[in-house]
């Protein structure tokens, strides 16, 4: 039932702006209701008028005779056949204009327009309840008519507007947001013509840098339109604290006019005009006044459309940016920096509620929300003079971009930094232990300025420590998550939540277990001392690469030949590779009972089984408690299998690990000849082999604590599942995954009450539609600007593409550029492009023979397992999805860091 204040038990086909507020979108459409409540601001001049409500369109829906077949046929097209989109939406265009409007509804609109003056100039403008929502503008998809003169005219326009909800931009758009069309209804703003002066957009927000404080003011003379048509270059105002800080003003204009007779004409001003600004800078200034009055009604920065007649403003439409990326609530009015997590983890993806809440009760570092995604708040380390040098060289040897980022917004003259008096425990656990929590694909990150911090250089080798560490640190692990798996199972209701909280530190203690942090940073700081000396000595680049292939232990890159030696169980049984081929991907775990029809079906299903046994935990996106794994969803494998029995010989695992482990062993001999043959060689060859020695031991430990962390948030979400199915048994819940869509705690009030508002659980499911839509930067600003740093380098060809060396060697083939596992159609040869990796990837690597990345840093996911497999590797290439064509031909070079683009 609708809340809006104009409504009653019949719905009528006319209503005054007056009458409908921000309650009305199903009334009155997106502009319709923003354009009621701006009425309703103190103040706040609006053009008179009224709206012909989605009651009037549903009416004349149900005119059109063949108006049902057509949208069947609609919702049927392939979002992707342009043409047919472009005609059929045409045809359903024709079709409405083609009905008689009634009598009744015309009399609604005409005597409305009486009220108005029916002689007078209107703006006739479509009101979508699909439009200028907070998680979709819809700017520019529906049809507007200036200028529109007399009854017979303005009632044609309306129909006009109703047909524009099937424009093929607007079909489209609302493909692109997940939205049906039978879903969304058309409204119609009518409005009294304003002859302004001069007209523009306000941005409440600098659209470009996402600054909250700086607004933008776009004017021109005339009406708006030719600004918005980009007819003309406006005159730019940003403003900041009722002060013009920077302006530019265009010279030869045009401008659009309203002829008497009705519509627009487009001529230049005359020549007195030409030169001067459309606003002074007192006017500008007023403007932003009133659009900040606005911002705060709505609750969020606004698109503003206005008018300037007689010295006056008036406010034609305003709507949400939809395009800024969110700012992390704080608790005070000081400036922050924040740093994402996500491109520390390899998963710059939009989270559920439930996976960002558990993630920030189980972090190490308190975690903030913003779009979606995890931010740290790095303000008390860039504050204090000690600990900023040191957080900047730990997140530049990671990801230069990050430190670049950090950089550039430290040498803003308006950025204050203050260093509170207590530390910031903020949500989800302890103080912080790390600039951004847990390093990528790994659980915690030692004090970036305290004991073992890594160091540039050094002139000897790091103090030894113990490998037989290794194997104590995974025994207490898989006896954590063992007795975690035995525990649970008798908890239910309210107990469960509460032993979950008590389990959540336990997982905290595994994060910050001193010991092994000691093993990760040992691997960690033997590969740099590496890198730093042998590049010193022997202008080696990079060569912890080679002395890294077939480390033992690391469990991901394991999990990539494993499914390679399910692959060779596979290809024995002929009829079992026909199945699996139609098997649809993603789907659950049917398939498997479906094997034992076939012959060896019954030794391939026992081959994969126990393959979920030990990594049926991990997916894509395993950060995300909610994403489904491979346990959930077994077939989410069946293509990379089938890739691997196409694309190996049996076998393959095993050669694959010894033809990495003897190039490691060769590299090794070739370095220590080499040292020592220098002065001082002995001493130098013995450090380095010290070093080598260190690195194979502990190197393949870095991937295991998160693997045993991911092996324990399953744990966690079985629990939940299992409970939220009982909701769906009580009737409290539609869907168990409802609950993904629900905080912890929110989560846990529902079991304990047996109630559930559906109404926040719809809001939160269209806030995490619009939030796949955005790119989160690798540095925010509390003022909400975004950061993504850029390389400093003159030391690549003229348009390469740049990026961060990972993973040493130069290779050429054939780009793939994959956006998802499934359509990872690999080659021997091919060269893996994608946004990111994270350890469910490891199968495609052992096909892949390059990799380009998006989002990386020297030790994640990516990294780590492209060294393993011996990949050449360059991730942080800004755009690479986007600049690099599938199937071009490319070349990587792995040692410097940059991206060839081939004829």
């Amino acid at each position: 039932m609708s809340t809006c204040p104009a409504v009653s038990s019949t719905e009528p086909y006319v209503l005054g702006l007056r009458e409908v507020d921000e309650t009305c979108f199903a009334v009155v459409g997106g502009k319709g209701a923003h354009l009621g409540a701006l009425t309703r601001i103190e103040g706040m001049r609006v053009p008179e008028g009224f709206c012909v409500t989605t009651a009037a369109f549903r009416r004349i829906m149900a005119e059109a005779s063949t108006g049902d077949d057509l949208l069947d046929q609609l919702s049927r097209l392939d979002p992707d056949d342009r043409d047919a989109v472009r005609t059929l939406s045409a045809r359903i265009r024709r079709t409405i204009e083609g009905v008689a409007m009634p009598g009744d509804l015309s009399a609604a609109i005409t005597n409305a327009l009486a009220e108005f003056g029916e002689r007078a100039a209107y703006a006739v403008r479509s009101s979508a309840t699909a439009e200028d929502l907070p998680t979709a503008s819809f700017a520019g998809q529906q049809d507007t008519y200036l200028n529109v003169v007399g009854p017979t005219a303005i009632l044609q326009h309306v129909s006009r507007c109703w047909a524009s909800l099937f424009t093929e931009r607007a079909v489209t758009y609302r493909r692109r947001n997940g939205i049906d069309d039978r879903a969304v209804h058309m409204a119609v703003v009518v409005q009294r013509m304003v002859v302004p002066r001069a007209a523009g957009v306000l941005f409440t927000a600098d659209p470009v840098t996402g600054n909250r404080k700086v607004a933008t003011v776009d004017a021109g003379f005339g009406l708006g339109e030719a600004l918005v048509s980009g007819l003309v270059d406006p005159d730019v105002f940003k403003v900041r604290d009722n002060e013009v800080v920077a302006r530019s003003i265009a010279a030869e204009r045009r401008a659009v006019h309203t002829p008497p007779a009705g519509g627009t004409r487009a001529a230049a001003p005359d020549a007195r005009r030409q030169k001067q600004p459309a606003l002074t800078d007192t006017q500008a200034v007023r403007l932003v006044r009133l659009g900040r009055r606005i911002e705060a009604h709505f609750g969020c920065p606004q698109d503003i459309e206005w008018c300037l007649a007689e010295d006056d403003f008036q406010i034609v439409q305003s709507r949400p940016i939809t395009t800024l990326f969110p700012v992390p609530e704080a608790d005070d009015e000081e400036d922050h920096v924040y740093l994402s997590v996500g491109h520390q983890q390899m998963m710059t993806d939009a989270m559920k509620p439930l996976g960002i809440s558990i993630w920030q009760l189980t972090a190490m570092a308190p975690m903030r929300e913003a779009g979606g995604r995890l931010f740290v708040d790095a303000t008390r380390r860039l504050a204090s003079p000690a600990s900023r040098a040191a957080l900047l060289d730990v997140v530049g040897r990671g990801d230069p971009l990050v430190r670049d980022a950090l950089e550039t917004v430290l040498d803003r003259d308006d950025l204050v930094l203050s260093v509170p008096s207590l530390p910031d425990r903020g949500p989800g656990g302890p103080p912080n232990h790390g600039p951004g929590g847990p390093p990528a694909e790994s659980p915690g990150r030692p004090q970036a300025d305290g004991p073992g911090a890594p160091q540039a250089g050094g002139a000897s080798a790091p103090a030894e420590p113990d490998p037989a560490i290794v194997t104590e640190l995974v025994e207490r692990s898989r006896a954590s998550v063992a007795a975690l798996e035995l525990d649970i199972r008798t908890k239910t209701g309210p107990a469960l939540f509460a032993y979950l909280l008590e389990a959540f530190e336990e997982h905290k203690r595994v994060l910050g277990d001193p010991l092994s942090l000691q093993a990760i940073m040992a691997g960690m700081e033997a590969a740099w001392w590496l890198n730093d000396r042998l590049r010193e000595w022997l202008g080696e680049k990079n060569a912890a690469d080679t002395l890294t292939l077939s480390a033992p232990g690391n469990v991901t890159s394991e999990m990539g030949l494993a499914l390679l030696d399910v692959a060779d169980v596979v290809r024995r049984h002929p009829e079992v590779v026909a199945f699996l081929r139609g098997v649809e991907y993603g789907g659950d775990a049917a398939f498997l009972d479906e094997l034992a029809k076939f012959a060896g079906g019954t030794e391939v299903r026992e081959a994969i089984e126990a393959y979920l046994d030990r990594y049926g935990m991990r997916c894509v996106g395993e950060i995300d408690i909610t994403r489904p794994r491979w346990r959930e969803r077994p077939a989410t494998l069946v293509p990379v299998i089938l890739d691997n029995v196409r694309n190996f010989e049996p076998g393959a695992a095993e050669r694959r690990f010894e033809q990495g482990r003897q190039k490691a062993w060769r590299k090794e001999q070739d370095v220590l000849s080499r040292l020592r043959a220098l002065p001082d060689g002995d001493r130098r060859a013995a450090e380095a082999k010290r070093m080598i020695d260190r690195v194979r031991a502990f190197a393949g430990y870095r991937e295991y604590p998160k693997y045993g962390i991911v092996s324990r948030s399953f744990v966690y979400k079985q629990a939940l599942l299992r409970e939220a199915g009982r909701l769906v048994r009580a009737g409290v819940i539609p869907e168990p995954e409802d609950v993904f869509y629900l905080t912890f705690e929110e989560f846990h009030d529902v079991v304990r009450s047996h109630q559930v508002d559906g109404r926040l659980v719809q809001r939160r499911k269209d806030a995490f539609r619009s939030y796949r839509a955005l790119t989160p930067p690798r540095v925010l600003t509390s003022d909400g600007e975004a950061f993504n740093g850029a390389y400093r380098r003159d030391d690549v060809p003229a348009g390469a593409l740049v990026g961060l060396p990972v993973s040493a060697g130069t290779v050429e083939g054939r780009a793939r550029v994959v956006l998802d596992t499934a359509e990872a159609d690999l080659e021997s040869g091919d060269i893996l492009v994608t946004t990111f990796t994270d350890p469910s990837w490891s199968p495609l690597f052992v096909s892949a023979a390059g990799l380009v990345t998006e989002v990386g840093g020297l030790m994640t996911h990516g990294a780590v397992i492209a060294r393993e497999y011996g990949l050449p590797a360059v991730v942080g290439v800004e755009r690479a999805t986007r600049l690099i064509r599938d199937g071009q031909r490319i070349r990587v070079h792995g040692t410097d860091g940059y991206v060839e683009i081939l004829p």
